[in-house]
């Protein structure tokens, strides 16, 4: 999907740049000691841009203080309450997310339209299906794609006849399919840039599933400039899985990918520990792009683990280090995990 640039803060998306991972701070804004070490977390996690919540006065002043202490660039979410937005651009926000649709009137809508211009930030109109207006969803006989996406553009057109177009479009629904089809079609009807996600997943492990078959359907089509991953749980989480989900599809190159093998009646080890360890462990290495495996047995092990650039296979209460397609040497279970850490601290950078 061709869709133009959008500069936000010191990142650039549409235009063919590489897809950003964006996540959302559960912190209180106005508690920005609390703020910024959560901010701080994710972008050393992978986050690109992060957002943060202004149900009052309070939070969007906060932001002046919160954009000195950061890197990324900060949007600023507002629903219903103008003013809060004006505030929120005011204080440093670079982009802010609105639902025209629950700010009130065209007066009000252009006041916030107009302080965004004024600072040339962008603004992402979002709409989700449990905002679908009432006459769309008797006109489509409940909530649907194509409902979503009138919704949308009915949104953008009237920041755009107010003169505006720095915009970036969210439509996202909890339903998998329909938020497929629903980017299937505002694709070919729109140059703004879309940021994708799957609304309320829901926990870590079916979030995860949801996130990972909706954002693969969607990006796999070229459709999609922004992520997030939306989990009830660990915002860091969503920054893991989104990286996965880009790397899996070809999107984002960087990192360790590990591999490991479905445990069996051969295994000896345990399999399941070392596997999660090790997932964990090579997080600290982001500079590496190479694939680690991690193997159960000594049957399929060294074989399975030749595709991989590193790699463990397990025996009877030890396991052999493979390098390469190459048996380096034979050690104890227990050792297996920090011979695994050596050699990524040594590899070639």
């Amino acid at each position: 999907m061709n869709t133009k640039e959008v500069k936000i803060g010191n990142k650039v998306i549409g235009g063919g740049n590489p897809i950003l991972i964006q996540s959302m701070c559960n912190t209180k804004t106005q508690d920005v000691a609390a703020t910024v070490a959560q901010i701080k977390e994710l972008e050393k996690a992978g986050c690109d841009i992060i957002r943060v919540a202004c149900p009052d006065m309070e939070a969007a002043k906060a932001i002046a203080e919160i954009k000195k202490q950061i890197n990324i660039p900060l949007v600023a979410d507002i629903h219903f309450d103008y003013r809060l937005a004006i505030a929120a651009i005011e204080n440093g926000a670079d982009k802010i997310r609105i639902n025209p649709g629950n700010i009130g009137s065209t007066d009000r809508i252009k006041a916030v339209v107009d302080a965004a211009k004024a600072k040339n930030i962008p603004i992402r109109v979002g709409v989700n299906s449990g905002s679908l207006e009432k006459e769309l969803v008797e006109k489509y006989g409940g909530v649907t794609a194509e409902g979503l996406v009138e919704s949308a553009l009915d949104k953008v057109k009237i920041i755009e006849d107010l003169g505006y177009d720095n915009l970036v479009i969210s439509i996202k629904s909890s339903n998998v399919m329909m938020c497929v089809k629903a980017h299937e079609l505002i694709a070919d009807k729109t140059n703004h840039p879309l940021h994708v996600g799957i609304t309320e997943a829901g926990t870590l492990r079916a979030g995860n599933i949801k996130s990972a078959c909706g954002l693969a359907m969607i990006l796999s089509q070229g459709i999609g400039d922004t992520i997030r991953v939306s989990l009830t749980g660990a915002p860091v989480e969503e920054i893991k899985t989104a990286k996965l989900i880009l790397k899996t599809l070809g999107l984002r190159t960087g990192g360790i990918e590990v591999v490991s093998c479905p445990t069996c009646g051969r295994t000896q080890i345990d399999l399941i520990g070392l596997a999660n360890k090790v997932e964990t462990m090579v997080e600290e290495f982001s500079d590496l792009n190479i694939k680690v495996a991690v193997m159960g047995c000594v049957v399929n092990g060294p074989g399975e683990a030749k595709e991989a650039d590193l790699g463990v296979a397990g025996g009877i209460g030890e396991g052999l280090l493979i390098k390469h397609g190459e048996i380096v040497r034979k050690m104890p279970e227990t050792e297996l995990l920090d011979a695994l850490r050596e050699e990524l601290i040594n590899w070639p950078r």
